[in-house]
């Protein structure tokens, strides 16, 4: 890699983030999850107050991978978090860099916002990330089972009033 940089994502960023989401759904094996359109990035990413975010790492001028986060909060310790929602290398670049020094720079922003963890998920069989996580220190949380609801048990859920 030439120089590493990091940014945080403008407006003008939408499409290429748009292409590192399907690239990671494409790797994650669930491309047809993708939903996300350009509106959705633009309403959420970059309204007037957004509650995520989003980073570009570029080689040179040469964008080679992103980072999505945003804060959540732990009321044990009374403190705020930052959830890393995806990370992505492209192929050709991986091995250099570019995801260690996206991690580097949330840990930054981490420790500057006085966040008391940082966090983020892996796919079990995801056996190059697993490895390259342990290597930085990180430690995988098996005791917590992660729900998701979606679709029409949402739905469901969402209409059931309490009265």
């Amino acid at each position: 890699m030439n120089s590493l940089t990091i940014r945080p994502a403008t407006i003008e960023d939408t499409d290429l983030i748009l292409r590192f989401v399907r690239d990671l759904a494409i790797y994650e094996r669930a491309e047809h999850e993708v939903l996300a359109t350009p509106e959705h990035l633009k309403r959420t990413l970059f309204c007037a107050e957004p509650a995520v975010f989003g980073l570009i790492c570029l080689d040179g001028d040469q964008p080679v991978g992103f980072a999505v986060y945003f804060f959540n909060f732990s009321t044990w310790q009374g403190r705020h978090g930052l959830y890393l929602e995806d990370l992505y290398v492209s192929p050709e670049c991986r091995g250099k860099g570019a995801g260690k020094a996206l991690l580097q720079h949330l840990a930054r922003i981490a420790v500057a916002r006085d966040c008391g963890r940082f966090e983020w998920s892996v796919l079990d069989w995801n056996t190059p990330s697993i490895a390259f996580y342990d290597s930085l220190g990180a430690k995988p949380q098996t005791e917590w089972i992660r729900y998701r609801l979606t679709g029409d048990a949402l739905q469901a859920l969402a209409g059931q009033a309490a009265d």
